[in-house]
């Protein structure tokens, strides 16, 4: 038997999840309350067919890590330092964690991700609107 090199995409996720302390969607809404940052990695082709969540700041994942990192000239506004809590949302909640914990490779141990993403989120009633092109961050 030959094995494979590296780890598979599963064993990655279960890594970055063990980090983690994942919020579900009441959870989330209760830590926006209290000031968290929800951040929405969806490509724009998914915001538009699935909807938004209301306050959300929309960064797509491949720029996710410069717009927060403290040390990145290309830091957002919004990326308050390391002790900030992001909670990162994508549809389903896989590509969350991955973003997440390399939110934590960068410094900011508070950042999480949405257990079961937007749909989850929109599956528990929680406010939702259509799907448009807001502003990128």
């Amino acid at each position: 038997m030959v094995t494979a090199p590296g780890r598979s995409i599963e064993e990655i996720l279960a890594a970055a999840r063990r980090r983690l302390r994942r919020l579900g969607p009441a959870e989330a809404c209760a830590a926006m309350d209290a000031g968290a940052l929800l951040v929405d990695i969806r490509p724009q082709a998914q915001r538009a067919a699935e909807g938004q969540v209301p306050g959300a700041l929309v960064v797509e994942r491949n720029v996710l890590e410069w717009r927060f990192d403290p040390r990145s000239r290309a830091r957002l506004p919004q990326a308050g330092g390391y002790d900030q809590q992001v909670i990162i949302m994508c549809s389903e909640g896989y590509t969350s964690s991955l973003a997440a914990a390399a939110l934590q490779d960068v410094g900011l141990h508070n950042a999480t991700d949405l257990a079961g993403g937007f749909l989850a989120w929109a599956a528990a009633g929680l406010p939702v609107m259509p799907g448009g092109s807001p502003p990128l961050a």
